[in-house]
């Protein structure tokens, strides 16, 4: 991302730069009274967005300890961050819609089945089962993940040391994977690349940027034109994609276009976060990397602890649709909230020493895919391509991996995170 010449701060969702006025003028909104049905929710007017972006850890331990809901002036919305309290906004759509009115989400992609209750979000879901269902990954596209793989860590070798692990590796590997479970057999993965980051930005386009606004409007119509390319030729020639499925269903138009945008945002970031954060962590912690070499099931294990203590996705919005309190909190009807998973898989409460990364902790369910109906449907494949393919692959090929010492890795954003920059090295 190129940098602005005026002074930036980072967006509410996407950690993308915006001209500081702009983020300022961000609306504001008083917490409603509580009207005598529990407490109202503290105002955390300490927090920044530019801090959120860096580091959010530190900010989330000082919220849990002072309350499970705080009304959180930048990003103008209630944040939750205990694991209790996500945990009953995941299982009580009713109360919690996922349709929130207003949503930069479907402004940037449609009204995908992310931002959709039941039923009509069932019938989306219902819609992507054959390609991602667990016995279909298995028997077809292993074999797919483990082609790309060796293709593009070959390209890593190519580069030599120094080499960036997330760019030049993970991020085309999880792209190109992508591109073949959508596809889009007319596109490249450097477009997913592409069409993934810009719409992200769109989501979390609070200050309203136009530039923003522009580059998610050229990337919506790009994938748009992609679909409509695609749908005829895939349902004349079928193969095992998600386009190639919906080509057979009565599914409208706008809902695959929309569905398809969501799924190139979150199908993307999330498992080349996780592939590149589950690494970093390792490589950093050799005596859990050791065991791992020895016990290949660990390498699952060390995914499903990458996703606890790192959240790809580490926060979604949701909508009260009635007056009612969250864990004491009052909320009124119609208020938004951030539900940060990133902070409830920190939770004292239920991990031990919950800030370390440690495969050998206690199995206890993380919160990292979200939950309830809308437990996320790119699970099985997250884990085939990362756990199942990459990571014992990857350490077999290059025993000596390691972090480059002359050059820093670096993580960031809240929303999304991971690792933004990793050189490595070896030999």
């Amino acid at each position: 991302m190129s940098t602005p010449n005026a002074p930036t701060a980072i967006c509410p969702f996407s950690g993308a730069a915006v001209p500081a006025a702009e983020a300022a003028e961000a609306p504001q909104v008083a917490p409603a009274a509580t009207n005598g049905a529990g407490v109202a929710a503290p105002v955390a007017d300490w927090v920044t967005i530019p801090d959120l972006y860096t580091n959010p850890f530190p900010i989330y331990q000082r919220m849990r300890s002072e309350s499970p809901v705080h009304w959180v002036p930048a990003v103008n919305r209630y944040m939750v961050t205990s694991y209790a309290a996500c945990h009953e906004i995941e299982q009580d759509e009713a109360r919690f819609s996922a349709d929130e009115k207003n949503s930069l989400m479907k402004r940037s992609m449609g009204h995908s089945m992310l931002r959709k209750d039941n039923p009509e979000h069932q019938v989306d879901r219902d819609s992507y089962g054959a390609t991602l269902r667990p016995g279909t990954i298995k028997k077809h596209w292993n074999e797919i993940f483990a082609a790309n793989h060796e293709k593009y860590l070959g390209e890593l070798l190519a580069k030599g040391p120094g080499a960036d692990f997330v760019w030049d590796y993970a991020a085309p590997y999880t792209a190109e994977n992508l591109r073949l479970i959508c596809g889009f057999h007319n596109s490249t993965q450097e477009d997913l690349q592409r069409w993934s980051q810009t719409l992200i930005d769109g989501t979390g386009n609070y200050a309203d940027d136009p530039e923003i606004w522009a580059k998610a409007a050229v990337s919506s119509a790009e994938v748009d034109a992609a679909i409509d390319e695609m749908l005829p030729v895939l349902a004349k020639k079928p193969d095992h994609s998600l386009l190639s499925g919906l080509a057979s269903m009565p599914i409208p138009l706008e809902a695959i276009r929309a569905n398809l945008k969501m799924t190139i945002g979150g199908g993307l970031n999330e498992p080349r976060d996780v592939l590149a954060t589950t690494v970093w962590a390792l490589l950093k912690n050799p005596e859990q990397l050791e065991a791992v070499r020895n016990d290949p099931k660990l390498h699952a294990v060390a995914f499903e602890e990458s996703v606890r203590w790192v959240a790809p996705i580490g926060m979604y919005p949701r909508e009260t649709t009635q007056d009612g309190v969250l864990e004491g909190v009052h909320l009124a009807a119609g208020s938004r909230l951030g539900v940060v998973l990133g902070a409830a898989n920190r939770d004292p409460k239920v991990f031990e020493d919950p800030e370390a990364f440690n495969i050998f902790r206690p199995k206890k369910p993380h919160l990292g895919f979200g939950g309830g109906v809308h437990f996320c449907a790119g699970t099985w494949i997250a884990r085939a391509q990362v756990a199942q393919i990459a990571m014992p692959a990857l350490f077999d090929r290059i025993p000596d991996l390691r972090l480059d010492p002359s050059a820093a890795s670096v993580d960031a954003g809240w929303v999304f995170r991971g690792m933004t920059k990793m050189p490595v090295t070896w030999g």
